[in-house]
């Protein structure tokens, strides 16, 4: 929320200065996010007089002005420039542009230039070049006198901006009098007291008002206004407008939206001449449409509250009016609006429509339901000081909310709670500042527009914050004696294991949200998505059923900036619906390489590109140091569809418990996500890993062997089709009292191997125990071995 320091002093009598109250704000827990003072943009314009104005040589709608800059520039000399303005003439007074200085509105730099051959000290400046409003049909008119030479910015009177961040459980601050009554508790100054309006109502409304969804729209207040004159709004409020980033539109848009900035409580105007009927706030109907302010047409349902008249929807209530009830320029009569509505309808409407707005802002938060009748008053005085007209009498429909939260409260617990001793009398004082009533006994009553206590601790927190978060003392928790016991838990220190030996594999690791986008979390979906209601983003709108789609995207970002070599890695969880309709979250480790896996060189030739081994390698390294039982594994294929089906894999503890899968994107899944390929990944389930039993606290003292390892080589004739894989696993299982080891060291196919046929040849390391191998020994273990390969259809080589 943006408000300038002149519109805080309105409200807030006070001497500090901009940098003061900054500070202030921040140390009572309202975040500044900017403090900007405009007269820094409005450097290098000054004041200046036409003297002549005369048409240029070579342009029917360009003319030559002689300019008069004061003493203090140009010697005091008059500049020539060249200006289209077609309200440019001798006499008049505007706002120049000198050379060097920077136009607000669109960052050009001025220079001195020739313009159709005819030279040019500046420019004569619009109000929308300067950034003040839309006006730009002509240079800004300044008053007869107006000082020539003076820096426009002190002529204006700009003022420094704050732009403030506004916590959701704060919503008696989203106008700046809130922010005010803040400050002046806290110290900086003394609130004003807010001008009591008396209404001289003249006659009886002319429209029936009423509510017929009291759950929705428990009150809705309104009166009429004849004979209004709907013009310009005053400067004093275009300026203050400006502040907050609102644009002047007309006098009573904007004195709703003034009302709206200045006190939290928004409100509306309704041109009576469009209105038929008795005006009410009810129920949508399912299938109504209204053409909203921002020119949309928004389709409605049962579950929103509108306010509609006998023809249709005017208003989707608290959020934002219709386009077709809206004033205007030729407006003479409206109905003024102001309500309460019920907050949780008007953040669920706003979600449904996918429409948010300053109002909605305010209501979905809690505004004041004690402030009606002083804001229908004070929004039908400012209208009737700047726009004339009589008022009807104020009509009330329903009642707004009235019980106050009375919270029982002690102040030591300002110390115990809040860490900070503060006086009693102090406290006191700090909450009858910040409107609470305090009882004798402690008794403390909340102001209506304060929805966010709920209890003591409440209390404890808005003494603190005006006393100043940094008084709080920074404290040491107690520690005990001795050596800290443990506090990871067994799956925090996986993944604090599996983290580090990632790393020290050459991966490098990304952290990729959560939320993903909904077509790249269907590619990778195996069952319904878990969808938000309210996504920060259309981008961000499904929760990851994988890791592997933040991990391409990091990859095509990586690879789009140059990068001939990607290896990434990223611990975190996917989302999946569990059965019963729950969300389930399972930790996972997913990778993917992209690019070379070798750059090119005059030892080894071309780059050389990922594969579908290389992943493998890089999950069976992993799952070994995650505690896997690496050497049970089975390797299978239905890794996915996202997988090529020819070169991926899953490794599984039995045929049904999925561990890991790898392999090569398939070149649907990379064109999906325009990603150029190859590209090879995998997806290891930590949570699927089973825990290692408990074997005491030492390990057993490692003792070498006394006999040297002997190492047999065996050829077998196999099926083509048959994994490498089962075939080491079967061999190494022959004799585990003997087998240490085994692994595969060629893979033969060609002349001399049957066709449908490949040859595997595979080292066996044997070791002895008390004594060496005989012959007899050996040729046992061999026949084992064989009769073990025999099992998978395999033949020993002659």
């Amino acid at each position: 929320m943006k408000f300038s320091l002149e519109w805080l002093t309105y409200f807030l009598e006070t001497e500090a200065s901009a940098a003061e109250i900054s500070a202030k704000l921040n140390a009572i827990g309202i975040e500044v996010e900017s403090l900007d003072d405009p007269a820094g943009q409005l450097a290098g314009f000054i004041v200046a007089e036409v003297l002549t104005a005369a048409r240029h040589p070579d342009a029917d709608k360009l003319q030559v002005l002689t300019v008069s800059v004061g003493p203090n520039f140009n010697g005091g000399e008059p500049l020539q420039v060249v200006c289209g303005a077609p309200n440019a003439r001798a006499g008049m007074k505007g706002v120049l542009g000198q050379p060097g200085a920077i136009v607000p509105a669109n960052g050009m730099e001025l220079r001195k230039s020739a313009i159709r051959g005819v030279e040019s000290n500046g420019m004569m400046c619009s109000t929308r070049e300067l950034g003040l409003g839309d006006e730009h049909d002509g240079i800004i008119e300044l008053p007869a006198d107006a000082p020539v030479g003076t820096a426009f910015a002190d002529y204006q009177g700009t003022s420094p901006v704050f732009d403030v961040a506004i916590t959701p459980n704060r919503p008696d601050c989203m106008g700046v009098y809130g922010i005010a009554r803040d400050l002046a508790a806290a110290g900086m100054g003394t609130l004003k007291p807010l001008r009591e309006h008396t209404i001289d109502s003249l006659f009886p409304c002319p429209v029936e008002i009423r509510t017929d969804d009291p759950e929705g729209c428990p009150a809705f207040y309104g009166r009429v206004i004849r004979g209004v004159t709907n013009g310009v709004s005053p400067e004093w409020m275009q300026k203050r407008l400006l502040s907050a980033g609102q644009r002047p539109i007309s006098a009573i848009v904007d004195i709703t939206n003034y009302m709206m900035l200045a006190f939290g409580r928004p409100a509306h105007a309704y041109d009576l001449a469009k209105l038929n009927g008795a005006v009410v706030a009810r129920r949508a109907r399912d299938g109504e449409q209204v053409l909203a302010l921002n020119e949309k047409t928004y389709t409605l349902d049962s579950t929103m509250t509108v306010i509609a008249d006998d023809s249709g929807v005017h208003d989707i209530a608290g959020i934002m009016g219709g386009e077709h009830s809206g004033v205007s320029e030729g407006t003479t009569d409206v109905l003024l609006e102001i309500a309460y509505f019920e907050p949780e309808r008007i953040g669920a409407t706003g979600r449904k429509l996918g429409l948010s707005s300053d109002a909605r802002t305010r209501f979905e938060r809690g505004v004041d339901p004690a402030w009606l009748d002083e804001g229908l008053d004070g929004l039908t005085a400012l209208i009737q000081r700047i726009c004339g007209g009589e008022a009807s009498e104020a009509v009330r429909a329903g009642a707004p909310p009235s019980e106050p939260m009375v919270v029982s409260y002690d102040p030591v617990l300002a110390e115990k709670l809040g860490g900070v001793a503060i006086p009693a009398g102090e406290q006191r004082r700090i909450l009858e500042a910040l409107g609470f009533e305090v009882g004798s006994d402690w008794s403390v009553t909340a102001p209506l527009r304060r929805h966010d206590i709920e209890g003591a601790a409440d209390i404890v927190e808005e003494v603190v914050r005006i006393h100043g978060l940094d008084n709080i003392a920074s404290v040491a928790l107690p520690r005990a004696e001795g050596v800290a016991a443990p506090t990871a838990t067994a799956a925090q220190k996986l993944e604090r294991r599996i983290r580090r030996a990632a790393a020290a594999r050459g991966l490098n690791e990304a952290v990729t949200w959560s939320f993903i986008p909904e077509p790249e979390a269907g590619h990778f979906a195996t069952g319904p998505l878990w969808v938000l209601d309210n996504p920060i983003s259309e981008d961000l709108k499904a929760m990851r059923p994988s890791l592997i789609p933040g991990l391409l995207a990091a990859a095509k970002r990586n690879a789009d900036r140059g990068a001939s070599s990607v290896r990434l890695f990223e611990l975190g969880r996917r989302y999946l619906r569990a059965e019963n309709g729950g969300s389930d979250e399972r930790l996972t480790l997913g990778l993917v390489l992209a690019g070379e896996k070798n750059r090119r060189g005059w030892a080894s030739g071309k780059a050389q590109a990922f594969d579908a081994y290389d992943a493998k390698g890089e999950v069976l390294a992993l799952l070994a140091e995650a505690g896997a039982p690496v050497d049970k594994l089975q390797l299978m294929g239905e890794a996915g569809a996202q997988f090529h089906p020819g070169r991926s894999g899953t490794l599984r503890l039995g045929p049904k418990t999925v561990l890991a899968r790898f392999g090569a994107l398939h070149p649907a899944t990379l064109a999906a996500f325009d990603v150029e390929g190859p590209v090879v990944a995998a997806e290891i389930f930590l949570d699927a890993i089973p825990e290692r039993k408990a074997s005491g606290f030492a390990r057993a003292a490692y003792s070498p062997p006394a006999l040297q390892a002997v190492t047999r080589d065996f050829a077998f004739l196999v099926d083509a089709a048959l994994p490498a894989g089962d075939l080491l696993r079967v061999v190494k299982g022959a004799d585990k009292d003997n087998i240490v080891d085994a692994r595969i060291f060629d893979d033969f196919r060609g002349q001399g191997v049957p066709e449908g046929r490949k040859s595997l040849a595979i080292e066996v390391t044997l070791q002895p125990g008390d004594k060496s191998y005989d012959e007899a020994a050996l040729k046992a273990i061999a026949e084992k071995i064989v009769a073990a390969a025999a099992k998978l259809g395999a033949e020993l080589r002659g």
